[in-house]
C-alpha cells in the first residue's frame, strides 16, 4: 500500500528555518512528481511547492517563493521542503503529496500523507 509520512514540524519563532521529511513507500517513487500542499485553521487546503520526478522542475506559490525550495532524494525515497525566513501565516498543517505529474493542483496527486503541524509563532 502506497504511503507517505511526514516529519519535522514543530514549533519556531518568526524568522526561523525548518525543514520537513517526507518519506515514502510506493514503487513509483523515481518516476512521481512530489508536492507540498498545506491547510491553516479556517482556510482551504493550498498548493506550496512541487518538484518533478527528476528534480530539474519546481513549483512555487508567490507567497513563499523565494523563502522556501523543495528537493528529492530518489535513493531514499525521501522528498523535503526546506522553509526560511518563517512567518506567522505559514502556520498550518502540512501534507506531502505524489502523483503522476507536477501541477499545482491538489488533484494532481494521489498519495497523501496525514500532515505535519508547523506553528510559527511571532
Amino acid at each position: 500500500q502506497a504511503q507517505l509520512l511526514e516529519s519535522g514540524g514543530g514549533l519556531v519563532h518568526t524568522g526561523d528555518s525548518l525543514m520537513l521529511s517526507c518519506a515514502a513507500s510506493i514503487r513509483s517513487f523515481s518516476t512521481s512528481a512530489l508536492a507540498w500542499f498545506r491547510q491553516a485553521p479556517g482556510k482551504e487546503r493550498e498548493f506550496v511547492g512541487a518538484v518533478n520526478w527528476s528534480g530539474s522542475t519546481t513549483y512555487y506559490s508567490d507567497s513563499v517563493k523565494g523563502r522556501f525550495a523543495v528537493s528529492r532524494d530518489n535513493a531514499k525515497k525521501t522528498h523535503y521542503l526546506q522553509m526560511n525566513s518563517l512567518k506567522a501565516e505559514d502556520t498550518a498543517v502540512y501534507y506531502c503529496a505524489a502523483g503522476m505529474t507536477i501541477g499545482t493542483e491538489a488533484r494532481r496527486y494521489s498519495v497523501w500523507g496525514q500532515g505535519t503541524q508547523v506553528t510559527v509563532s511571532s
